[in-house]
């Protein structure tokens, strides 16, 4: 499927900033799920620093704006080829060992709620593959935490969200993340984006999904929200311990106050002349 991708981040200051440092993951991952055919980022005034490949495969660059600044705009554009592996990252390299991820975070820490559900969804799985204890764990966080918005906010660990039994894609992957951490599963958190010709697919600005490590196969994605593995549909950006490890945008200012974030994605069939003309 080739995937059209329109993706707008726009913060504003109540007060102007003296300087913006940002550290950026917004170009698509080099694997053989997903080609660039074409990508852009775009940023009026940014002064551009280091660009590198860092030991998780992900493309990361630097950004430095001078103030003082009021707004500041980030346009991502770009079109993406991509194939289906049932959920397989497949050629993607990278240098972090799986076993790192057997790490938890303060979003992942694991609590009684979460290994009682880790346990009871592997009470007879004694005799099963990894693969398929994944497939289970994944099931169990579709099962029992149902995507509502507005229910968690970004700081919500997996422990609150399990007894809530409610949150958003961020909240069920660190759910799935914990599951599969205590059950001796490396687990980490991807972002990206997903396309949804129906609009029943559950995505939000950044979509989220997981990726639980798997022996003779690797890295195998996990969407709890959809109840599915990623397919071509998706694009991944990158990945890490949790959602903010995993955040495409991360950055710290220098003066001013009262910051607004405003994002705005659309997700299109490029080949689709009807999306074409209500691309806005």
């Amino acid at each position: 499927m080739r995937l059209s991708v329109r993706h707008v981040t726009r913060y504003s200051f109540t007060t102007p900033v003296a300087r913006l440092i940002q550290s950026q993951r917004l170009t698509p991952s080099r694997c053989a799920n997903q080609q660039i055919m074409e990508w852009d980022v775009r940023m009026e005034g940014a002064v551009r620093g280091a660009a590198f490949r860092d030991g998780t495969g992900d493309w990361t660059e630097t950004v430095t704006v001078n103030g003082p600044l009021e707004h500041f705009e980030i346009i991502v554009e770009g079109e993406v080829e991509t194939q289906d592996y049932a959920g397989v990252l497949t050629e993607h390299r990278e240098k972090v060992p799986p076993s790192a991820y057997l790490t938890a975070t303060d979003q992942t820490r694991p609590s009684q709620g979460l290994r009682d559900l880790a346990a009871e969804a592997l009470a007879d799985m004694a005799d099963a593959t990894v693969l398929e204890c994944a497939h289970k764990l994944s099931a169990a966080v579709s099962d029992n935490v149902e995507y509502v918005p507005g229910e968690t906010d970004h700081m919500t660990p997996a422990s609150e969200v399990v007894e809530g039994g409610k949150g958003v894609c961020q909240d069920q992957t660190h759910v799935l993340i914990a599951l599969a951490q205590v059950s001796g599963i490396p687990a980490r958190y991807v972002t990206g984006y997903l396309f949804s010709a129906s609009g029943d697919h559950m995505a939000e600005a950044s979509h989220a999904w997981a990726e639980l490590h798997v022996p003779d196969l690797g890295w195998v994605g996990f969407d709890a929200s959809n109840r599915c593995c990623p397919d071509d549909r998706y694009i991944r950006l990158g990945s890490g311990f949790d959602a903010q490890d995993a955040a495409p945008i991360r950055g710290v200012v220098a003066g001013g106050s009262g910051e607004t974030l405003d994002v705005h994605v659309k997700v299109r069939d490029a080949d689709d002349p009807a999306a074409a003309q209500t691309q806005q």
